[in-house]
């Protein structure tokens, strides 16, 4: 007796571009989030509070000061007072005038003049910093036509 083979109709389909695309996918979303860090200098020890909150809405136009110390890998300070952290630069925050200038300069340059009431200034100020210098830092922005600030500190659990 002669036996035929039946075919089921069943095929496998071939996987491997979809294990391309998942990989990709991952690659990217590393990315992303890698360059979302970049905003956060590891110099600045925020302060914590318990009514500390992540922001409802991300701001569309934003511009990031860390204000901190300037440190030895060690932990120890490399000078007696803060600086602002600015475009890979320590800044003292009684010279940051210019520098804030400027940016108002290339914002209003790239958005368009009416942009810079709607920018806000997120400062992220170590938590050893006086007060007093943070409300100077505020003065300065204010100064170079900033109305709007944030500022950041950690949530400590309750």
């Amino acid at each position: 007796m002669k036996m035929r083979k039946i075919e089921t109709g069943f095929i496998e389909p071939d996987m491997t571009p979809v294990i391309d695309i998942v990989f990709q996918l991952l690659m990217f979303f590393m990315i992303a989030i890698n360059f979302e860090n970049t905003k956060a200098d590891e110099r600045v020890r925020l302060p914590k509070d318990t009514l500390a909150k992540p922001p409802v809405v991300k701001t569309e136009h934003e511009l990031v000061l860390d204000f901190g110390y300037q440190q030895h890998p060690s932990g120890d300070r490399r000078k007696s007072f803060p600086e602002v952290f600015y475009n890979e630069r320590f800044v003292d925050v009684r010279d940051i005038s210019p520098d804030l200038e400027q940016e108002k300069r290339v914002i209003e340059r790239v958005h368009g003049p009416n942009v810079i009431k709607d920018v806000t200034v997120l400062i992220r100020a170590d938590s050893k910093i006086p007060t007093g210098l943070v409300q100077e830092l505020i003065r300065k922005c204010q100064e170079a036509g900033f109305s709007k600030f944030s500022l950041r500190v950690t949530s400590e659990e309750v």
